[in-house]
């Protein structure tokens, strides 16, 4: 079974502020404070799930008392708000900015059907590489926690919604809890579903296998996360082995989201260089991308470079990767003396390319139904390919799952 009903965690919605409550995913807003600074505001001294987790946005920032203080409200939390629904699995319906709805299923994989490494052949993966350097941190906090909050959201390859298109609109479930989501979020409807559904569920994702080594699930957004996840349960196998099977840290919770719905679209993720020359590095990719000429086998593309008020398109031909990211990746790489950041959304990246040292990159990303081919024929894509929507309508924290 891949997709299982779970043992889920919610606040007494009687009690806490469910807007205050469900904050976004910790790695958006990298590079701007400001957003997490205006939600720490915002929530005050209610219980929140921004107490509970780390952005990357504070990473260094004193880092190790955050660490320490998300493990105590999470034990506080225990013995005070939060408490487990019956088992089962939670329906979301999600109003996003634009106002169209994604639905989606939250539950939990068992982390030994997924594997991040490259090349894997695992029922679940990664569809971009994973940055292996970027696990420890999130270990860091992990290891200590006694709940888990996801962010990580599992693409379902469900052309006819078979999985989800039951439970549409809430009719005959349980609701949970129906609040609008604070700075610009949308709004978050959340259902209880029976766990007596697993089975009409998982014969849903039986039936969308093809192939000898199947992708049943792609992670398409969190696999940090989920591959921290991996890493900590592995280390406790390590461990102990007699007792690892059931283990709550051997699954992960997550919402499974269908590929195909109306309201899911994929957005490229941008690349900003700081720290650097921007006429410089213009001129140094512009030859770049002539140089691939010689040796590219993947077709023509462009790249636009923003600088301040200024864009310059650059067109090359042959391009040494099928994916205009892959083709910036490789250019920044031979250039480790800038620091680069990733970017949602092309009105961030353009207030970002606007300090003096800054040069962004905007380009045409993956389209959705490419994704399956994509991952199955060749493996992962690049690290930040791509956003399933803009940087506002990601996952909040809302469920939480009991790890000790």
């Amino acid at each position: 079974m891949h997709f299982l009903p779970a043992n889920i965690s919610l606040p007494d919605f009687s009690r806490t502020d469910a807007e205050r409550w469900a904050v976004i995913a910790c790695d958006q807003f990298t590079s701007e404070p400001a957003y997490w600074e205006a939600c720490r505001d915002f929530v005050g001294d209610a219980p929140s799930t921004l107490k509970m987790i780390l952005p990357e946005a504070w990473l260094g920032d004193g880092e190790d008392a955050r660490i320490d203080g998300t493990a105590r409200t999470m034990r506080a939390y225990r013995d005070t708000i939060l408490s487990e629904l019956p088992t089962g699995y939670v329906y979301v319906e999600r109003t996003q900015s634009d106002g169209r709805v994604r639905p989606g299923l939250v539950g939990m994989i068992d982390l030994e059907d997924y594997d991040f490494a490259a090349g894997a052949v695992s029922p679940i993966r990664a569809t971009e590489a994973t940055v292996v350097s970027r696990i420890p941190p999130r270990v860091k906090i992990r290891r200590d926690a006694i709940y888990e909050l996801p962010h990580v959201m599992l693409l379902a390859d469900d052309p006819d919604d078979t999985i989800l298109s039951p439970y549409a609109g809430g009719q005959g479930l349980t609701p949970l809890y129906d609040t609008p989501l604070m700075a610009g979020g949308g709004h978050l409807t959340g259902w209880r579903v029976e766990a007596s559904e697993a089975a009409r569920i998982d014969g849903c994702l039986a039936a969308l296998a093809h192939g000898e080594h199947p992708l049943i699930l792609a992670v398409g957004d969190g696999n940090h996360s989920l591959a921290t996840a991996k890493t900590i349960y592995e280390q406790y196998k390590a461990a102990h082995p007699d007792e690892a099977e059931t283990s709550p840290l051997r699954y992960a919770l997550a919402e499974v989201v269908n590929l195909h719905a109306a309201a899911l679209d994929f957005e490229p993720i941008y690349r900003i260089a700081t720290g650097c020359d921007p006429a410089a590095l213009t001129q140094a990719f512009a030859a770049f991308a002539a140089d691939m000429g010689e040796s590219g086998q993947f077709p023509d593309g462009q790249v636009t470079l923003v600088a301040g008020g200024r864009e310059d398109t650059i067109v090359y031909p042959r391009a040494c990767h099928p994916l205009a990211v892959g083709v910036v990746d490789a250019f920044l790489e031979r250039h480790p003396e800038v620091k680069v950041d990733y970017i949602h959304g092309e009105e961030s990246l353009r207030r970002l390319a606007a300090a003096p040292d800054a040069l962004g990159f905007l380009f045409s990303g993956i389209r959705k139904e490419e994704l399956f081919p994509a991952v199955t024929a060749s493996g992962s894509l690049p690290r930040k390919t791509f956003s399933m929507g803009q940087a506002r309508d990601k996952r909040y924290y809302m469920e939480a799952r009991l790890l000790r």
